[in-house]
């Protein structure tokens, strides 16, 4: 298993600029967090400048892609820049990995076929399987993550969905779900910040449709913006015990890591959020 050890990681979207998300992660070092997840969308990061300059301003904090898109980076210009850092800061670098989903790839075809492909030029080019990580949802990706890397980062998914994914990857792999919190208690006002969050682009992409489908979830859960059940579920609020309540339930389901995405109206609420969390779950 990678060093991925700590139970809670913070997940940065890139709707927050790099400047803000590299204030948040050194934030991050200092207060105590295992990983920082740096979410990526379809932007080319091959090259990995962000993730060094992360390395470099930090200290101990693992670093960690999520996720290098298959069908922007090519794996030979991934594994060059994975080989420049792994000299430099060794297992603090993490790369997330995955093949997306069809709605945003003109040219998305075999996606499976995709990553097998794809992890075996990362092996060509002496990527090790413990340094790498896979964006896996369904059974046969789960089983691919176990097979040829460290684990796998579900994205998007509730705590059955956890208990579910430990039963596939078997133990000994990570398993390091990503979740959003609002710390707030007012459940209107949480839901109005979370529910965008979780409708555009989710809910109108279908391998996360269908994968909430599976696990529990209704067509009319996931319509309109997605149910109040379900954001609840997806986007946990409250207080800071109450979320941290929530994301230990992942935790009992089978992770050994949760990559929390806070969500705010504001960088200065979230690194504050940040704060307040790290106080009751580290």
């Amino acid at each position: 298993m990678t060093n991925v050890v700590k139970q809670f990681g913070v997940f940065l979207a890139p709707h927050r600029d790099d400047e803000v998300r590299k204030r948040h992660a050194v934030a991050a070092d200092r207060l105590g967090y295992g990983t920082v997840w740096f979410g990526t969308g379809r932007n080319s990061v091959g090259d990995l400048a962000f993730v060094e300059d992360v390395l470099a301003s930090t200290e101990r904090i693992t670093v960690a892609t999520a996720i290098v898109n298959m069908w922007v980076d090519e794996p030979e210009t991934l594994a060059d820049s994975y080989h420049r850092l792994a000299g430099r800061y060794g297992k603090r670098l993490l790369l997330g990995i995955g093949v997306g989903h069809p709605e945003s790839v003109t040219e998305y075809r075999s996606p499976y076929d995709k990553i097998v492909d794809y992890l075996d030029r990362l092996d060509a080019a002496g990527v090790p399987a413990e340094a790498r990580v896979l964006a896996a949802l369904g059974d046969r990706v789960l089983k691919l993550a176990a097979e040829r890397t460290a684990g796998a980062q579900p994205y998007l998914v509730p705590v059955g969905h956890t208990r579910h994914a430990r039963s596939i990857l078997g133990e000994g792999k990570l398993l390091a779900p990503e979740q959003k919190v609002v710390v707030d208690d007012d459940a209107v006002a949480a839901r109005a910040i979370g529910r965008p969050f979780v409708h555009q682009p989710y809910l109108g992409l279908r391998n996360y449709v269908r994968n909430l489908l599976r696990h529990g979830y209704t067509e009319a859960d996931v319509a309109d913006g997605g149910s109040d059940r379900l954001i609840d579920d997806l986007v946990l609020h409250g207080t800071p015990e109450t979320i941290a309540k929530g994301l230990r339930s992942h935790v009992d389901a089978g992770a050994d890591h949760v990559a929390v995405q806070v969500l705010g109206p504001s960088p200065d609420v979230e690194a504050e959020n940040h704060r307040q969390l790290a106080e009751v779950l580290l």
